[in-house]
């Protein structure tokens, strides 16, 4: 097949939506089939040629909606090379306009919300609630109406974008999981000491881990003050709050973790890609995601495959699968229950601690391979793409595609 993915950008620095997108393409293509991406970014952004598929950059786009009437022009002139599409994301010009001019193309499509649905934002933001309400009425809704499926990553994700939004409610759903490729199959030479080398004040220390996007959905003012008891339980113990600051929190969070007399062992080392970034991984004690909304959480994903028990939270859309592995502890999303989570971890022995690693690893190998959620997104990309000449360009023959399923 040759596939289209629509997105607004692709700057790796903007979280999970463009790590979704990477590694669906990657997955896709690793099956024979041809990817190529078409975004609202400017041409000569540094992170579109960085990018590892051909990015086709009609921005920039206007305000932070991002419209430019290239887009449609642009997938208008190019639809016919190829058989189906992926919109990412609700809310900018990308789903929009992408998914306004694949529509009048003709051209099939399928729209990953990525938790775009959860009505954690309505609660959280009441009036922009209410504005997307109406964008909802007057363009959103219809993309999704006009699509071929909506995907969403978990049933959970699925079951809460229920009535999140008055009209156009009869679209076509269904639940691909995502997956992360498996960090065993990387070869993670000295990337413990490449990580440490790059926080230098953690020096050996054992440490708990929060590694995404630094944003108020993802509860890292609560770690920090459950931590201030954490803390003086277990003076041995650091924290890594490892991403991209986007909304300023930083300082703030300093502020807090210095009036409860911890400053000294927090560390922010910023966005960790690479080496340090599996390397931060495999040497914590557990990866922590305090979060008050996700509707995947492919770090969740990273670290169960990296061995790292998880502590995380019932607005974590996968909080089942770990639960039921034992692979780590779930608490509702209050300072409550992320103290209750982290006094838990304290109370295991460290042979305990240790098991809880082994079915960390288990619970990625058993729901979260990449594989697997690949071969799920084919089957849905299979079905829509017959709709055109699907069969015509077919690079893959399905007698050949592996067998794995979710």
């Amino acid at each position: 097949m040759r596939i289209l993915q629509v997105i607004s950008d692709v700057n790796i620095k903007n979280g999970g939506v463009v790590e979704a997108v990477r590694l669906i393409s990657l997955a896709l293509k690793a099956h024979g089939h041809t990817v190529e991406i078409v975004s609202l970014d400017a041409p000569d952004s540094s992170y579109v040629s960085d990018f590892p598929f051909i990015v086709h950059a009609v921005g920039p786009g206007h305000l932070k909606y991002g419209y430019t009437s290239k887009l449609q022009d642009w997938i208008c002139k190019h639809a016919s090379n190829y058989d189906v599409a992926i919109v990412n994301g609700l809310w900018n010009y990308a789903s929009v306009g992408g998914g306004r001019a694949l529509h009048k193309c003709n051209l099939p499509y399928v729209v990953y919300t990525h938790g775009m649905l959860d009505p954690w934002f309505k609660q959280a933001y009441p009036f922009k609630h209410h504005l997307k309400q109406l964008f909802w009425l007057l363009f959103q809704g219809r993309v999704l109406m006009d699509s071929e499926r909506v995907i969403f990553t978990a049933l959970d994700e699925q079951n809460l974008a229920q009535g999140a939004f008055l009209g156009y409610a009869k679209y076509a759903k269904t639940v691909v999981a995502l997956g992360c490729a498996d960090p065993d199959s990387f070869k993670h030479d000295c990337a413990g000491e490449k990580f440490r080398r790059s926080v230098p004040s953690l020096g050996s220390s054992k440490f708990l881990l929060f590694l995404s996007r630094i944003h108020p959905k993802k509860g890292c003012d609560l770690l920090i003050e459950a931590f201030g008891g954490f803390a003086l339980r277990n003076p041995g113990h650091h924290l890594v709050i490892a991403g991209p600051d986007q909304t300023g929190l930083v300082a703030s969070l300093k502020e807090s973790a210095a009036s409860l007399g911890f400053l000294d062992r927090l560390h922010f080392p910023g966005m960790l890609q690479g080496d340090e970034k599996w390397g931060a991984y495999l040497e914590a004690e557990a990866f922590v995601l305090p979060s008050h909304q996700e509707n995947f959480g492919l770090v969740v994903a990273e670290a169960l495959g990296s061995g790292v028990p998880v502590l995380t939270t019932d607005k974590v859309n996968i909080w089942r699968e770990v639960q039921a592995s034992g692979a780590g502890y779930i608490e509702p999303d209050t300072l409550q229950g992320i103290t209750e989570l982290l006094a838990r971890w304290g109370a295991l022995s460290p042979d305990e601690k240790k098991q809880m690693g082994v079915c960390a690893r288990e619970c990625f190998e058993q729901h979260f391979q990449l594989e697997a959620a690949a071969n799920g997104l084919l089957d849905v990309l299979e079905s829509v793409a017959t709709r055109g000449d699907f069969g015509k360009v077919c690079k893959t023959p399905l007698v050949n595609r592996p067998t794995k399923t979710l």
